[in-house]
């Protein structure tokens, strides 16, 4: 097997050990929104990756939808995030925090005191989602953010950057996937302001645009990548225009090329089309990271196909911690516990078997 993903990729402004992202992936054990010595096991035990993506991590009080996320907006937090890129680093890997507000997608419940659950609108999503303290709650009413509460809001996501640095983060990715608050302002099915961040697709794409160009600014372009999922209905979205939505993702591709961030992270989907891929490739000239369906098996062929430069990994890493040995051994893998995703201890967390020990 061609392991090219093993190589180092020093192509660009992104240099890794390796072809290998670790991608984000909620898990809950952020007891009381603060990272804590068993996560810093946790992402210890996986530096194999040249690149890893963190859980979602709230900016804001008001973007910790989910019961036991992280946030990274005061400074416990902090303390508790430099535990786990000290670990990361020791391993000879690099460390995004991806700041992930949810947005509507939240319950109160959730929430600290204080905090309210805030949207692009007051739309709310159909569904539920689950509280510790009461079970499944049907998704709220959201209040829906003014023009001066998106700018504080973006001026939150800022703060968030300039605590990662100072958590020693190598940079941060902005969640502008899954149906959360970066999206659902992207969505004209959701976003229907009348502001200077609705209407066209140019303007639902200023928000995202300008998170990124003030974080940019704030602690530089290098250290910025951002997530999106082109053609997602995830978090209750609804589908629009093909044709909006093509022109949506590669508008914010050539922005985003202009401020001079160093990747681009897409979530694979067959939904999206090909005309699509090459528009955003053509667009941005530094790292594409693909994710989703990539295996060790077909990554020198997704490699080849020309879109994307680095590929990432959910599940291999969730469940194998030592993912890159394996694939250099031509191992099997370990299988994913599903019941113990979210749950918070360390019990399908941290007690994956390494090769070493797996029977």
């Amino acid at each position: 097997m061609n392991n090219i993903i093993l190589d180092p990729y020093q192509q660009k402004g992104l240099q890794l050990k390796n072809h290998l992202v670790m991608a984000p992936m909620t898990r809950s054990r952020a007891i009381g929104n603060i990272p804590n010595n068993l996560m810093a096991q946790y992402y210890g035990q996986r530096t194999g990756a040249g690149l890893i993506v963190t859980e979602g991590t709230s900016p804001s009080p008001n973007g910790l939808g989910y019961a036991r996320i992280p946030g990274i907006f005061n400074a416990e937090q902090v303390e508790g995030w430099k535990k786990i890129t000290t670990a990361v680093h020791a391993g000879n890997s690099k460390i995004f925090v991806q700041l992930m507000h949810t947005g509507r997608i939240a319950h109160q419940a959730n929430l600290p005191q204080g905090a309210q659950v805030v949207g692009v609108s007051t739309m709310k999503a159909a569904g539920q989602m689950h509280t510790d303290s009461m079970g499944m709650q049907d998704y709220p009413t959201p209040v829906a953010l003014s023009t001066e509460a998106v700018k504080t809001t973006i001026a939150e996501y800022v703060q968030a950057a300039k605590n990662a640095v100072a958590a020693g983060f190598n940079g941060v990715e902005i969640h502008g996937a899954n149906g959360y608050l970066v999206e659902q302002f992207l969505n004209p099915h959701i976003n229907n302001r009348t502001d200077q961040y609705g209407s066209d697709y140019k303007a639902r794409a200023s928000f995202a645009l300008e998170v990124a160009q003030q974080i940019a600014d704030a602690i530089g372009k290098d250290k910025v990548g951002i997530r999106f999922s082109p053609f997602s209905t995830l978090g209750d979205l609804q589908e629009y225009d093909a044709k909006e939505v093509h022109n949506t993702y590669v508008y914010l591709a050539q922005e985003l090329n202009k401020i001079g961030i160093t990747y681009i992270h897409i979530g694979f989907s067959p939904k999206i089309p090909q005309q699509t891929f090459d528009a955003i490739r053509q667009a941005f000239t530094e790292t594409i990271i693909l994710c989703n369906g990539n295996t060790a098996e077909n990554a020198a062929d997704t490699l080849a196909k020309g879109f994307a430069d680095v590929l990432a990994f959910g599940r291999p890493f969730l469940a194998n911690p030592d993912f890159d040995i394996r694939i250099s051994q031509n191992a099997p893998l370990n299988e994913v516990d599903f019941k113990t995703l979210y749950t918070p201890d360390a019990h399908g967390y941290t007690d994956y078997p390494a090769l070493a020990v797996a029977v």
